[in-house]
């Protein structure tokens, strides 16, 4: 049987009803007269222009602040605007002008789904065109132009992408069934045990990723960086999400944990621009005091020979079967094998000066006197 709703009717004209207007609400539809069905179509073509030309003065107002300003991330504002498409205006303006409007409760619950659903669509976009963007000028531009820093970089900024994209879609499902009247509370509950639960589970996997994301923001170290983790020394030769990869100096290959690169003391001999050398050594007791003092002049000009900063030599100390001297330069430089090269410079270019000059190294000896 057809509802009485459905069926038209025709109700005789009145001298107070003279209006064309009012003269269309004694024709009815589906529950509304042919002037609630005009006045929704005028709202429609009111709200289809209104959103439009907001959305150009939006633009236009941003790309002017845009322009007197330094940096770009209002331009990815402006971009964002830019791209509402012309059918999501159609939905929003389609969706606004029938409120006034009776609908059947089917057809009133589809075009409320539609609404929310291509709202939410809209604002996670953005969200995540904003993501890209910090991504972008966070990750991968820090990567410059090598090739395995930029790897990592787009690594590391899928990973987040990824994350953030699981979020803004949880977050935009709770709020579109909480819009379409569906009690959530339960739904939230279970998802707060069912993540915890998760993190409990793969907690170790979890402190990596996230350990993941400190190294590659802060940058301790790059790859082919020199390092010593806690008590190991090696070169980074790849940054995971889960694990760093350093090849010692023994030549094997070192998987560290990424929570345990993260919350170790890091020494990067990369950054070194300088090494300071201390060193001591020994001359026989019953030298000439005249010999001592040459033995200064000696390591001074044998130091600045070999291409370091002197810095200074002292007789130190009287030890039990030396006098003690010690010796402080400076080699500029933070490449390793430069400054192992430059130290060995200075150690044979003493011992053979010393040995031009007669001054003899001490070694460990005991002299014993006999009385009778």
């Amino acid at each position: 049987m057809i509802p009485s709703s459905w069926i038209f009717r025709v109700r005789p004209l009145t001298a107070a009803h003279m209006n064309w207007l009012d003269s269309l609400s004694f024709v009815s539809y589906a529950g509304n007269s042919l002037r609630d069905y005009a006045l929704a179509a005028v709202y429609f073509v009111l709200w289809l222009a209104g959103l439009g030309l907001a959305q150009r003065f939006i633009v236009r107002r941003l790309a002017k602040l845009a322009a007197k300003t330094a940096g770009d991330f209002d331009d990815a504002i402006v971009g964002v605007f830019t791209r509402l498409k012309p059918p999501f205006y159609v939905l929003v303006a389609f969706f606004l002008a029938i409120q006034p409007l009776s609908l059947p409760p089917l057809a009133a619950k589809v075009v409320k789904v539609a609404f929310v659903t291509v709202v939410i669509y809209e604002v996670i976009r953005a969200f995540g065109e904003i993501t890209d963007y910090l991504l972008e000028k966070r990750f991968a531009a820090s990567a410059g132009g090598d090739p395995a820093e930029g790897e990592q970089a787009r690594t590391a900024a899928h990973a987040i992408r990824l994350f953030v994209q699981i979020v803004l879609w949880g977050v935009g499902l709770v709020v579109a069934l909480g819009n379409l009247g569906i009690n959530v509370n339960s739904l939230i509950a279970s998802l707060g045990i069912g993540g915890i639960a998760v993190a409990l589970a793969a907690q170790n996997v979890l402190g990596d990723l996230f350990s993941s994301f400190t190294i590659f923001s802060d940058k301790p170290f790059h790859i082919g960086d020199l390092v010593q983790i806690g008590a190991d020394t090696g070169t980074v030769e790849k940054i995971g999400l889960k694990s760093t990869r350093v090849r010692t100096q023994q030549g094997e290959m070192l998987v560290l944990p990424n929570r345990e690169v993260a919350s170790s003391r890091i020494r990067n001999f990369r950054e070194m621009k300088r090494r300071r050398v201390v060193i001591q050594f020994g001359l026989e007791y019953g030298l000439p005091a005249a010999k001592l003092r040459r033995a200064t002049e000696t390591v001074k000009a044998t130091v600045a020979a070999a291409g370091a900063s002197f810095d200074r030599c002292h007789f130190l100390d009287y030890g039990d079967s030396a006098l003690v001297f010690e010796i402080a330069y400076y080699v500029e430089t933070g490449d390793y094998l430069a400054y192992m090269d430059i130290r060995e410079k200075v150690n044979l270019g003493i011992y053979e000066a010393f040995e031009r000059e007669g001054l003899p190294f001490a070694f460990p000896t005991q002299t014993v006197h006999l009385k009778q």
